[in-house]
């Protein structure tokens, strides 16, 4: 058993660092930079594989009532604007960086949570995720390529993305059933978006659009999505709740270890001191949600 979920943990891993490659690819060297467009398409296809995959019996989607999804409604609105904002945020920095600003969502999630369930938190989870709030918040100001919008839109992502996972605690819908209505009303949302943003005409005249780098990196895009998110929720389900964030962390620092080898990153003595104290943060935050429950 431990190997078969070491072997699930590594598939996480590649799946979790070939996507986000894949997408930063698309959205930095060929410089897709349509969010909507882009989002819009990974959300279609994943949305689509997952209807046939239920249809198949490879996945168990339980049918839930109309209620029950309007009840996830600001759920799937944050959900947009974290992928929205998180795109926007990937063509401009760094796969490092970005993951150093994303970690901040754990304190917006242990904020939020805090101020709505009152519940005593260890101090060495505050202690963690203090390290990563100053980290995010230290890299901007020791960033010899500073990027204003990317990192306004990497606040925007991370805010988002902590208030998506306190809403996934107090749901009674599972993973699967959360991201199938994400999947719908995402399309929706973002195919409404893509004319008043000006991103359906600056899509269809982009130079690379007949370029078959284009159409194999968009396709792997979304089908790495997919693959990815069956991943993560087969692991998820196989393993304890605290024994899934090490698998998360060990992904994240392949992630951003591998990156300097296929993109370029300028990076200098504060900016390498603000990544560590991030990866730290998260290495001892995986720690106190394994060592026990808080109190």
């Amino acid at each position: 058993m431990p190997l078969k979920l070491n072997l699930l943990g590594l598939i996480f891993c590649c799946f979790f660092v070939i996507s986000y490659f894949t997408n930063k690819y698309v959205l930095s060297v060929l410089k897709f930079t349509f969010p909507t467009v882009f989002q819009g398409w990974q959300t279609f296809v994943g949305g689509l594989l997952l209807l046939v995959s239920g249809k198949l019996g490879l996945v168990e989607i339980a049918s839930f009532s109309r209620s029950a999804a309007l009840s996830w409604f600001p759920g799937s609105l944050l959900f947009v604007g974290k992928i929205y904002a998180g795109s926007r945020a990937l063509s401009d920095l760094p796969i490092p960086f970005f993951f150093t600003l994303h970690n901040a969502s754990e304190f917006v999630a242990l904020l939020t949570w805090k101020l709505t369930h009152r519940e005593r938190t260890s101090w060495i989870k505050l202690f963690s995720v203090g390290l990563l709030l100053v980290s995010a918040v230290s890299l901007p100001l020791c960033d010899p390529q500073f990027n204003l919008g990317g990192y306004m839109w990497a606040a925007v992502h991370f805010s988002c993305v902590g208030g998506y996972r306190v809403l996934q605690k107090s749901s009674h819908l599972s993973d699967l059933e959360q991201q199938y209505i994400n999947y719908l009303f995402s399309v929706l949302l973002l195919a409404f978006a893509a004319h008043p943003t000006g991103d359906l005409f600056g899509a269809l005249e982009f130079p690379f659009l007949l370029s078959y780098k284009f159409h194999s990196g968009c396709c792997a895009s979304a089908l790495l999505g997919f693959l990815l998110l069956l991943a993560m929720i087969k692991l998820k389900s196989s393993l304890p709740s605290e024994h899934y964030g090490p698998w998360v962390f060990i992904a994240k620092v392949l992630a951003a270890c591998l990156s300097p080898f296929v993109f370029e990153i300028v990076v200098n003595m504060p900016t390498m001191v603000c990544l560590l104290l991030s990866n730290c943060g998260e290495a001892l935050l995986v720690y106190s949600e394994h060592s026990g429950p808080e109190r």
